[in-house]
């Protein structure tokens, strides 16, 4: 049953060969089984199998959707009523969510059901999810292995078979990251599609949520609930709502392909470049032409997005400084010390680090020596790409430089860690939707990704290519041994 796609699953759930309460149930055990991956910050059962109750007597009415009764894990940034969310923070342990995110309300309205809150690198700031408060996530495949991050809860989570699908959110690569790491496939939609709404923010012009999934396919029916205009979010796109599985079945016949000669050159770990070319290979085969692009200010990405992104967690995250919600420390002389003992024992080091960072390059004499040339960059960046574009349909080619490193190997060098994000920041920064498609494994046997990027609104054309090459392939269809 857990190997089952999610329309095989509703199809089951119709014929009633299983109830969503005996689904549920099932992933519900398994979480239990695999605690030691610590892929959960938080479930509850109560809560869990009353959905799958109201999902059943749904479906006994004959008023369901397609997806209702199916188990989904959220990521612990995504505001959900009743549940803590954390963000994996000690900042927000015992903030309890007053509230639904717009993500959350369109899950409940398909009639999902929600198994848990998946762990995550605090405020979303990290490349392992090493950065939890509640402890690092290990890699389904080798639990040596960080499952990349931020989002390696919800990775992890479907990798193993603990959840069929899996929200979260890519800020620059946290989707597309932890799924090349666990195997997976994730999709981040283009920038405004999926309201931000009721998910914490981090970097505001640069979140966006999307989902996790064995396939394309699985990719594609989350994604037509999680996506839709809300008007409580300013930054939410007016934009038709769309069903993104209406192109699976189409031929790739005369898809151009682009290959950044960036993204294969030195630094790019040959494991990963032989994946990545056998893919493109794949693609030939299936009637795709490949076309020879550049995309010159690459290596600006990685600049220009630790002066942005930091620079807007400084504003975002001074709300939390213990008067209104979240940590307050015990012991404090005066309201100014309050805010310091409160936020420095609050915040985890990666945390504060961006802080810091984000303060300084905002500050007098700095914002336009920094901050303003980083968002005269990112423009530059937004222009290499439509130039792209021009010459080609889809952009592919691998999505870190290299596989899942093991735990602990990088937290002594940020930088190092940073610049595993080389491939994947450009994307954010420009607001475009790009996705992450298992391709193949290294040496020793860790999961490789394709990197799929598309021009604004091309999530369909994205899904259709992958869901074509996971025709072709099995990489997607492959667990790990737990």
């Amino acid at each position: 049953m857990i190997e089952k796609s999610l329309k095989q699953l509703s199809g089951m759930l119709a014929a009633k060969e299983v109830s969503a309460v005996e689904l549920a149930t099932e992933y519900l055990g398994r979480i239990k089984a695999q605690a030691g991956l610590n892929a959960f910050i938080a479930t509850d059962e109560a809560k869990t199998l009353a959905q799958a109750q109201a999902a059943d007597k749904a479906r006994a009415a004959g008023n369901a959707g397609l997806l209702a009764g199916i188990p989904v894990a959220h990521k612990d940034i995504f505001c959900q009523q009743g549940w803590a969310a954390t963000c994996g923070s000690k900042m927000l342990e015992n903030f309890v969510a007053p509230y639904d995110a717009h993500v959350i309300e369109q899950c409940d309205k398909a009639g999902l059901v929600t198994l848990g809150r998946t762990n995550m690198d605090e405020f979303a700031m990290g490349s392992s999810n090493e950065n939890s408060a509640f402890g690092a996530v290990l890699n389904p495949w080798d639990r040596q292995a960080v499952p990349g991050g931020s989002s390696g809860g919800s990775a992890a989570a479907v990798a193993a078979r603990l959840a069929p699908i899996a929200t979260g959110t890519d800020t620059g690569g946290s989707i597309r990251q932890p799924a090349s790491f666990c195997g997976v496939t994730g999709i981040k939609p283009t920038y405004g599609i999926v309201s931000r709404f009721g998910m914490i923010a981090y970097a505001s012009s640069l979140d966006q949520g999307g989902p996790f999934g064995k396939s394309a396919e699985d990719c594609a029916l989350l994604l037509n609930v999680m996506a839709g205009f809300d008007e409580r979010d300013a930054t939410s796109l007016q934009h038709d709502k769309e069903d993104y599985a209406r192109d699976l079945e189409q031929p790739l016949a005369g898809l151009r392909i682009g290959l950044p000669r960036e993204y294969f050159a030195d630094g790019l770990a040959a494991d990963v470049a032989r994946a990545v070319e056998a893919a493109i290979a794949e693609y030939r085969k299936l009637g795709a032409t490949v076309v020879d692009i550049s995309l010159p200010n690459t290596k600006l990405a990685i600049p220009a997005y630790y002066v942005i992104a930091p620079a807007e967690a400084s504003s975002n995250l001074s709300r939390f400084d213990g008067v209104r919600y979240g940590h307050r420390a015990a012991d404090y002389d005066g309201l100014t010390e309050m805010y310091e003992k409160s936020r420095a024992e609050g915040f985890g080091w990666e945390v504060k680090r961006r802080i810091l960072t984000g303060t300084y390059v905002l500050s007098h004499g700095y914002y336009d020596a920094y901050y303003l040339q980083a968002q005269k960059i990112r423009r530059i960046i937004a222009d290499d790409f439509q130039k792209a574009f021009a010459d080609c349909d889809l952009i592919m080619g691998p999505v870190a430089p290299g596989t899942a490193w093991n735990l602990g190997e990088k937290n002594a060098d940020p930088v190092a860690m940073y610049l595993e994000d080389i491939y994947t920041l450009g994307v954010n920064l420009a607001g475009l939707p790009g996705m992450s498609v298992p391709a193949g494994f290294d040496a020793s046997g860790r999961p490789i990704g394709l990197q799929i990027i598309g021009n604004y609104f091309a999530e369909a054309k994205m899904l259709n290519a992958a869901h074509q090459f996971q025709r072709a392939t099995d990489w997607h269809s492959k667990a790990p041994a737990l």
